[in-house]
């Protein structure tokens, strides 16, 4: 529960770093493209994220998380044509739990669940034109 967005700097540029390091010797695109792509966007995520702080706007990182990762989801069971909505449909699910609780927790306003909502999700959705 950080109230302030001065403290989210540190953290989120560890974050960043610790993407670097995993997208330039953990996860090459020669070997796993999907995953590579997934981590840049999540790179590019906290980065926006980063970046909004820095300009005093506190976005729910909760809600980039899942966000972004539902769009991948979603994304990757396109390229494999899979036939099973079900991991899609749990995920947009889990997503609203997220952005409930955090109300509930009052941690966040609706905008600012909104506003992490698009973070996780704008990303994710450039990046799937290059590996779907």
């Amino acid at each position: 529960m950080v109230h302030e967005t001065s403290q989210r700097k540190i953290p989120l540029v560890l974050q960043c770093f610790l993407y670097i390091l995993l997208v330039k010797r953990s996860i090459v695109i020669a070997r796993y493209p999907e995953l590579h792509f997934f981590f840049l966007a999540a790179l590019f995520s906290t980065i926006l994220a980063l970046v909004c702080s820095l300009f005093k706007i506190k976005a729910s990182l909760h809600m980039m998380a899942i966000s972004g990762f539902t769009i991948f989801v979603i994304g990757l069971s396109i390229h494999l044509q899979l036939q099973n909505p079900y991991w899609s449909a749990l995920l947009i699910l889990l997503t609203g739990i997220v952005a409930s609780s955090r109300l509930e927790m009052e941690a966040h306003s609706p905008n600012e669940l909104l506003i992490g909502t698009f973070i996780g999700i704008l990303p994710q959705l450039l990046f799937l034109y290059l590996w779907l």
